[in-house]
């Protein structure tokens, strides 16, 4: 075995340390996370930072998160807001040259809260919060982990913001390796995240540590776990006929999460069976896509609900029989696959390196940018041959039961804390001998 094979990061084999074991602080850490995003707005890494701090809640641990001025308040969280800003107050989604405004305000209130406050550990989301914390960590002396969600210059090409011939590509793309390369800690959602980091940005496997997107499986589970009056007055509402199939998709609605090609496969199955419905779930494009339904002559089959609150999200998806994540981006994570998989939901989703990370042997995998064969897959799993009428809904249960097997976010907590540890101990003690220890364990 070559040594990158044995120093690869496992993503289904994070460590989890046990109950007294001198990897886990000896008393509650104070953590600041940054996150430079409209938090909370029911999609995607905001459901990671989200669940992230609710588990080191539940171990114990005090999460402050700094995050932008729009977005929406929960009970249970402690959100530090910047500024607003009058001319924006959607909101920010994605690429926009308004996030150097937003980052520069939520650099202003990071450096509020570091002053006002003593934190062990600052937790920074994605490059603009690594940026921001790595500089003001330094000044504060406080050490940072970096929650990696794909590279920051691929997935501005990806959402058309930047170009590979564009003038501030390459500064930009050293801006990203030095955060990268900078960050002491850099927790990854996947293997091919990790390698992703140490092949293309120079990153050493001592950096890594896998921490992929987990689920709560006792939120999100199969429709039989509903009260059936649940569901069917759910269904009832959104206009869903009680005997038609329903594909079900749950995210941001844009080009590069393959919504266009969502709907153009769609189509294809229209044209075939008439009684099948696509529940569109999810924002900013509603108005857009609804357009696009209207053109190709499926709007009256295509429910658009606009964002759907992430406490709704667990019976919106019981209600359908196939999932859909035709995501094109390569290096992003996509913890859709997650919450279909908890659903017990057989899923239709691009051959990406994440996704068959996260689905493993039981993905039904259509050739990536390919609207027909997106059809095909989605319409073997809504109309099997009879002698096999059973295997969608046994292709859901074993989805199931990977998603609690090695997607649980009370070992991701254990995962974080551990690392946590290794930061905050003192250089020499035993407690940072044994960190570093299991650390090199775990990576082989």
């Amino acid at each position: 075995m070559s040594r990158s094979e044995t120093a690869r990061p496992q993503l289904n084999a994070p460590s989890a340390a046990s109950p007294g074991d001198a990897t886990e602080p000896s008393r509650p850490l104070r953590v600041l996370m940054i996150a430079p995003t409209s938090f909370f707005a029911d999609y995607g890494c905001h459901v990671r930072i989200l669940e992230e701090a609710r588990i080191l809640q539940k171990l114990g641990h005090n999460v402050t998160i700094a995050a932008y001025h729009n977005g929406r308040d929960l009970p249970d969280v402690d959100i530090r807001r910047t500024l607003a800003i009058p001319w924006r107050r959607n909101y920010e989604v994605g690429s926009s040259r308004h996030k150097i405004a937003f980052d520069a305000l939520l650099g202003l209130k990071t450096l509020s809260l570091l002053a006002r406050k003593r934190y062990d550990v600052i937790h920074a989301h994605l490059h603009e919060g690594a940026l921001i914390g790595l500089v003001l960590g330094r000044l504060a002396r406080t050490p940072v982990v970096f929650d990696f969600q794909g590279s920051l210059t691929e997935e501005m090409i990806d959402h058309q913001f930047l170009r590979r011939d564009s003038a501030v590509y390459k500064p930009l793309r050293r801006l990203e390796t030095w955060i990268d390369r900078t960050a002491p800690v850099v927790f990854t959602s996947s293997t091919h995240a990790a390698e992703l980091l140490m092949g293309e940005f120079g990153c050493k496997p001592q950096q890594i540590t896998a921490l992929p997107d987990c689920v709560n499986t006792d939120v999100f589970r199969p429709a039989a776990d509903f009260p059936p009056g649940e569901l069917d007055a759910l269904r009832a509402s959104l206009g869903i006929p009680p005997d038609a199939k329903v594909i079900v998709y749950l995210g941001l609605l844009a080009r590069y999460q393959g919504a266009d090609l969502l709907l153009e496969a769609f189509r294809s199955i229209l044209a075939r069976h008439d009684n099948v419905y696509l529940l569109l779930m999810g924002f900013p494009g509603e108005l857009y896509y609804a357009g696009l339904a209207e053109k190709l002559g499926i709007r009256h089959a295509v429910i658009l609900t606009g964002r759907v609150p992430y406490e709704q999200a667990p019976q919106h998806l019981a209600l359908g029989d196939v999932a859909a994540a035709p995501k094109l981006s390569l290096t992003e994570s996509s913890g859709k696959l997650l919450n279909y998989m908890a659903a017990a939901l057989p899923t239709v989703a691009f051959n990406t390196p994440v996704a068959r990370e996260y689905l493993g042997a039981d993905g039904l995998l259509a050739a990536p940018g390919d609207a027909a064969d997106l059809a095909e897959k989605l319409e073997a799993a809504l109309f099997p041959p009879a002698d096999a009428a059973a295997a969608p809904a046994e292709m859901g249960r074993r989805l199931r039961q990977r998603a609690i097997g090695h997607f649980d976010w009370r070992q991701a907590g254990q995962v974080i804390v551990e690392a946590y540890a290794r930061l905050t101990a003192k250089p020499g003690s035993r407690s940072s001998a044994r960190s570093v220890a299991l650390s090199r364990q775990t990576r082989r």
